[in-house]
């Protein structure tokens, strides 16, 4: 295991690990790629200039749901001390996990909730959530029959299919998510050879009807897209989905379940904390500090985000 890899695993963040970063190079990244490694830490960036501006941005941005210098938590601290010896002008912060104080400018705040099985049974976990969640789980679990399958090697291209098909129809239109398409198909095959890949495909009689994909890394389990077939909403199907996903977790034995980038109501119904994620500029030197103090680099930093270019 390299020392990236294993700071990766200690971190406990699959959008961390080397694969994930050589495999956005290969399919986003646009900048000159610079690591900064030390035994304790590792941090890969994308150098591109933004007028007179040169601004480091941690390599993964974009699709990556977290992001930030690989260490151990805590070492985190730490390594926010080290940001301001970067060879850039200007340090873009994104999707930072929010219980560390990074220093510069908080461009923007997120959720990252979390559902930590804390030892407990399915059924104890099932007791923890409101009454109305109780009962709608019940109810729906008796509503209709599922037969959910994980993707393998020998179905993988065509769940893939599937998921971006079933993607497509629950938002009709282009998201983030497909507009990667490649990157994320390239990245699925590589986290199978690895053994995080977790692409459920949800079946009736079968009939492909949801499809849930997410990463099983370092004891976690991460949700991070899913689609559905509309058709099939009145049964729920994706909420039912995204409970068979947490519950197969957790007796396979994960000790938390990561619902990842996004504050959607939903998420905080079922996790039981949120350590959030942040955003944050930093001026490195007085030609990023008067930049950003101007406010028309922080506003052209925020059009980027936007873009999630």
């Amino acid at each position: 295991m390299t020392d990236w890899a294993r700071l990766a695993e200690a971190s406990g963040n699959v959008f961390a690990t080397p694969e994930w970063v050589e495999t956005w190079w290969r399919h986003i990244g646009r900048g000159h790629a610079e690591t900064v490694q030390l035994d304790w830490v590792v941090l890969p960036l994308e150098l591109r200039r933004l007028g007179p501006v040169l601004v480091a941005r941690v390599a993964g941005h974009g699709p990556g749901d977290e992001l930030g210098p690989v260490c151990a938590p805590a070492d985190r601290t730490r390594a926010a001390e080290r940001l301001h010896g970067l060879r850039a002008d200007v340090f873009l912060g994104e999707q930072l996990p929010g219980d560390v104080a990074w220093p510069g400018r908080v461009l923007r705040r997120g959720g990252s909730p979390v559902l930590r099985f804390a030892g407990r049974s399915w059924d104890e976990v099932l007791a923890s959530w409101s009454s109305n969640l109780r009962q709608k789980a019940r109810r729906d679990w008796r509503r209709i029959e599922l037969h959910p399958r994980l993707a393998d090697a020998a179905t993988l291209d065509r769940d893939l299919e599937l998921l971006f098909r079933l993607h497509r129809a629950r938002w009709r239109r282009e998201t983030g998510f497909t507009r990667h398409e490649a990157f994320h198909r390239a990245f699925a095959r590589v986290a199978l050879e690895r053994g995080w890949l977790r692409l459920w495909i949800v079946e009736v009689d079968g009939v492909p009807v949801a499809a849930w994909h997410g990463f099983r890394y370092a004891g976690a389990e991460s949700y991070y897209q899913a689609g559905r077939d509309p058709a099939w909403d009145r049964y729920s199907i994706g909420f039912l989905a995204l409970l068979h996903s947490i519950r197969a977790a957790l007796e396979d034995g994960a000790t938390e379940y990561r619902f990842l980038r996004g504050g959607e109501e939903f998420k905080y119904r079922l996790a039981t904390d949120d350590p959030g994620l942040v955003t944050v500029a930093l001026g490195l030197t007085p030609l990023g500090r008067a930049a950003l103090a101007a406010g028309v680099l922080a506003d052209r930093l925020r059009m980027t985000l936007r873009g999630r270019g």
